[in-house]
């Protein structure tokens, strides 16, 4: 992530109306932190501080100790020019419904030219209130099963804030472990070893090799072999040869 990504990210708050468990309030906090979001707001919560919060918070404590805690939704929004109702249900309004994918790309290129984007989330059990809902100016609603479609309120937090963060970098190569390839010298040496094992187990025939040591070159060849890769294929060969002369030994006992 660069810093201007940081930057927008630190303009999208979540906020939280009237939550009744304050473990949804830690796993909101842990659902933000993995996604980069870092500001909580929390609308007449029920509990908080809670030891049950910051249990399930799972390091993400430092959300909750800055979170802040409001009595109305009209000062959770203020400053926001962007404010997203996370709903289920049409109710009767006239906004368009969108999804989380559909919405985050608008709300990114919010952020990131400085304007405020808020989140907001309802009850566990009722979600908003159409009063808190016509506050807001986007609306938002995650695709599920149509037979089943109950989200706990930290799911559906992470749900949008993952889509925020993979519009802004859908890109993991980072945690792929950077492979050390083999040499060209530490493949020849590889493909001599190969050579003379196979003439040894008589798989090889020096009369009539034909073209098996070049079509076995070309296999090795088709992918970049790693150093490890060779030295895991040398060992087998070290091996199947040291089988060999075992069982020579065996026989001749």
């Amino acid at each position: 992530m660069t810093q201007n990504h940081d930057e927008a990210l630190s303009r999208i708050r979540v906020v939280l109306s009237h939550t009744s468990h304050p473990g949804n309030i830690g796993s909101t906090a842990r659902a933000m932190k993995t996604m980069g979001l870092s500001r909580l707001y929390l609308v007449n919560p029920k509990e908080f501080p809670s030891p049950v919060a910051s249990s399930l918070a799972s390091s993400a404590d430092d959300l909750l100790e800055s979170a802040i805690v409001v009595d109305s939704m009209e000062a959770a929004l203020a400053g926001t020019t962007i404010q997203v109702a996370m709903t289920a249900r049409r109710r009767e309004l006239v906004l368009p419904l969108q999804t989380p994918r559909q919405l985050a790309p608008e709300l990114i290129n919010e952020a990131a030219h400085g304007g405020e984007v808020a989140l907001v989330f309802g009850t566990e059990m009722s979600g908003l209130t159409i009063d808190e809902v016509r506050l807001c100016n986007r609306l938002v609603t995650i695709p599920t099963s149509q037979t089943y479609s109950s989200l706990n309120l930290a799911q559906a937090v992470q749900v949008l804030t993952y889509e925020l963060r993979s519009t802004l970098d859908d890109d993991v190569s980072w945690l792929a472990e950077k492979p050390t390839y083999a040499s060209h010298e530490h493949v020849e040496l590889f493909l001599a070893h190969l050579e003379t094992t196979l003439s040894t187990i008589g798989f090889l025939k020096p009369y009539a090799p034909k073209r098996l040591m070049p079509r076995l070159r070309r296999l090795f060849q088709r992918t970049r072999l790693e150093q490890e890769e060779v030295d895991i294929l040398r060992g087998v060969l070290r091996a199947t040869l040291e089988y060999g002369e075992h069982a020579a030994q065996k026989k001749d006992d």
